[in-house]
């Protein structure tokens, strides 16, 4: 009777949780990617937002409409926020051009979204000051978002 608690103890301890959470990868639309080129005047900061309303939404493509018209190239401006919500990353502004700031994926686990960045391109463009942006919409969750 030893021998067999011993070994179902060996057994439960093997089937235990280390920690490693399942993901799966969410279908992340593409709503706009490219660069804002006003040198700064949009007053966008390097930052990643997730934005919940569309006050905030409207807020975002106002700025980044203050040189250029950007937001005509988007997908899409009128986002139904019951339904989804935005992720949007800026990149510093760069001295010239060809870079880009990349959410290569976006997964969620139990507790969080991840968002997983890159700079694909890293320059070597031409001599214009640029700031990489790349927004995507999708499905509204409570979950906190982490950037990495």
């Amino acid at each position: 009777m030893k021998m067999f608690a011993l070994l179902l103890t060996v057994l439960l301890q093997g089937c235990s949780s280390d920690g490693n959470q399942e993901s799966r990868v969410i279908d992340a639309v593409l709503i706009g990617k490219g660069n804002l080129y006003g040198n700064g005047d949009e007053n966008i900061p390097r930052q990643n937002v997730v934005i919940y309303s569309p006050a905030d939404w409207s807020l975002l493509m106002q700025k980044m409409d203050t040189r250029n018209p950007v937001s005509n190239s988007f997908s899409e401006t009128n986002i139904d926020f019951n339904a989804f919500q935005i992720i949007a990353v800026f990149d510093e502004i760069k001295g010239n051009g060809g870079h880009t700031i990349d959410i290569t994926q976006v997964a969620e686990n139990e507790a969080t979204i991840v968002v997983t960045l890159q700079n694909l391109n890293t320059g070597g463009g031409t001599s214009v000051k640029t700031q990489p942006f790349h927004i995507v919409k999708i499905p509204k969750s409570k979950k906190p978002v982490l950037f990495r």
